[in-house]
């Protein structure tokens, strides 16, 4: 896929038809183009969308992965605690999480790209901020600002993909989304610590800013603006805004475990637990839900939910234990520490398009049954990590075997939720997916630090350090176990395009 195509792009209106006009060609329309309105992936517009969403997806990937390999000289340059660096990975994902249904509902009213590319310079200006924090709460408030940003861009880069490319493409469409996404997510440790290393933790914020500018010229020239015009000009704020303050108290309360003690964070977390229940009935009441309740009585759509959650908890939690493993316990340097997941950027490169052909040709079920299982296998591996390890018998290996894993599930599990709800909904699809996996990145980090047994400045002692961290590797390899039976149990071998509302 080549960027300078969108030069070729052009931009007009397309809206999302109503349920009754699928199926059917517009006058004028052909049958190559896979339904009304809809861009071909093969042309230089199709190439121009896929390129607009990764970059912007994968701006926001890069980011949170990056600041894995950063925050052991973030502690060093600010003074800060194990539980600062929490809320710096945390406070970005708190919003992101929370917000990022409303991001989807909002691009579905007022038009994707549009909603998109308010995210993407919102985020530009976060990162900016991130770039000049001078204490860790500065620091921490501009990834908080940070996640609003990313709660925009990040729903709309997929359903500007699902809502635009012809119907028969979408699958390989998702499959290169996924995989050029998920590249830059893997690459973002090795880009991270390189800068790290060359230059300062703060530039790999500020590197944001030259991202941002490139992704919104490609998606003003290429993306066609779409929206669902049969959806209510009604936000659901009081939905956002319980969900925000349910998702930040349940995370202080368990990044602040330490502090507040047994007593305190159980109070706090219960707290949050009956906010978040606050929220489903709210939803279930709401005229103009953010969240539609009817998608979740297709078992696929809830089944694929779920193990989105398992899964993308396990690999927040092992990303987060690996990078600070390497530095503190190995004294890698942050470069080093970037190289040595490089083989997740290669194989995801070389292998996650095929896994969502893959899903395409035989089903989902199987790809994200067996996916999570390698991913089991390759986080066991890791989990012998210590400090007497070589990279090429005690770190590559594990690292290797988790990556298949992920380029046999990633592509599936994107393709599977958004083929189970219907076509109006992309933008809402792709924002509870979204939502559901960065809630299980934040409640792993927020969670199993202190469930392993650590705090303060332990992250710097390599001896207690690795003892946490084995059996927090040893608990990431069970979530990806109960996940791919989820799978197993749940997902059905539908076809992955989505169905028009019945």
């Amino acid at each position: 896929m080549r960027v300078a195509a969108s030069a070729r792009c052009h931009t007009t209106a397309v809206t999302t038809p109503p349920p009754e006009a699928h199926g059917a060609l517009p006058a004028g329309g052909s049958a190559g183009s896979g339904g009304p309105g809809l861009v071909p992936l093969a042309s230089a517009r199709g190439r121009g969308i896929v390129a607009a969403a990764v970059l912007g997806s994968g701006m926001a990937m890069l980011d949170s992965t990056v600041v894995n390999v950063a925050v052991v000289r973030i502690g060093d340059d600010l003074d800060a605690s194990l539980a600062d660096l929490q809320w710096v990975s945390n406070g970005y994902l708190v919003t992101l999480a929370s917000l990022i249904l409303l991001g989807g509902s909002l691009g579905d009213r007022l038009g994707r790209r549009r909603v998109f590319v308010v995210g993407v310079v919102w985020f530009a200006v976060a990162s900016a901020l991130c770039g000049v924090a001078l204490t860790p709460w500065q620091l921490i408030v501009a990834r908080v600002l940070q996640g609003v940003g990313a709660a925009l861009l990040t729903p709309g880069s997929l359903a500007m993909v699902e809502a635009t490319i012809a119907r028969p493409d979408r699958a390989r469409a998702i499959g290169r989304w996924t995989g050029l996404g998920g590249i830059a997510g893997a690459a973002g440790p090795f880009v991270g610590g390189y800068l790290v290393q060359a230059a300062s933790w703060r530039w790999a914020f500020l590197l944001n800013v030259p991202l941002a500018v490139v992704t919104v010229v490609v998606a003003r020239r290429c993306v066609p603006e779409t929206r669902d015009e049969q959806a209510d000009r009604h936000l659901d704020v009081r939905g956002a805004a319980l969900a925000a303050v349910a998702l930040a108290t349940t995370t202080y309360g368990f990044v602040e475990a330490t502090r507040l003690g047994a007593l305190g964070t159980t109070l706090v977390v219960a707290v949050g637990l009956l906010l978040l229940g606050g929220f489903v009935v709210l939803e279930d009441r709401e005229r103009h839900p953010m969240v539609p309740p009817s998608l979740f009585t297709d078992r696929q759509f809830t089944g694929a939910n779920v193990m989105t959650l398992l899964t993308y908890a396990a690999l927040g939690g092992v990303l987060f234990f690996l990078t600070l493993q390497l530095q503190t316990s190995l004294r890698y340097t942050p470069l080093e520490a970037g190289t040595a997941t490089l083989p997740l950027t290669i194989l995801m490169l070389l292998l996650a398009g095929r896994g969502g052909e893959l899903a395409a040709r035989i089903g989902p079920r199987r790809p994200m049954a067996a996916g999570p299982v390698l991913c089991a296998a390759g986080v066991a591996l890791l989990a012998r990590v210590d400090d007497g390890s070589s990279y090429w018998l005690g770190v590559l290996p594990g690292v290797a075997v988790f990556g298949l894993g992920l380029c046999l599930l990633v592509a599936p599990l994107t393709a599977t939720v958004l083929a189970a709800a219907p076509d109006r909904y992309a933008g809402t699809a792709s924002g509870v997916n979204n939502a559901v996996a960065r809630t299980g990145g934040l409640l792993a980090v927020a969670v199993l630090p202190a469930a392993v047994g650590l705090g303060g400045a332990d992250y710097t002692q390599p001896g207690v350090l690795t003892a946490g961290y084995r059996t927090a590797m040893l608990a990431c390899s069970v979530l990806l176990l109960v996940g791919a039976l989820t799978s197993w149990l749940l997902v059905r071998d539908r076809p992955l395009a989505p169905q028009p509302l019945a």
